[in-house]
């Protein structure tokens, strides 16, 4: 399963002490690049449960639904 990702960030989110939630105790960090509150784990991935082995995916929009295409071809640009 692959995911096509955008990221907009530039550099990299440091994590201290004080991104400790007093509550909910350890820190999650986003691994599939779905989360709303990134690069924190706010359970988003739980959409990606019925991925199909070898198919790529797109997840579009930051809506409710969690809306997903298919991908037929990931075409890379050349360096």
């Amino acid at each position: 399963m692959a995911r096509e990702i955008t990221h907009e960030a530039t550099g990299p989110k440091i994590i201290d002490e004080e991104d400790i939630d007093p509550e909910k105790g350890n820190v999650a960090i986003c691994m599939c690049g779905l989360s709303a509150d990134y690069p924190f784990c706010d359970g988003s991935h739980t959409a990606t449960r019925d991925e199909e082995p070898d198919t790529h995916y797109k997840y579009e929009g930051d809506d409710d639904e969690g809306t997903r295409r298919t991908i037929a071809e990931m075409v890379y640009a050349e360096e």
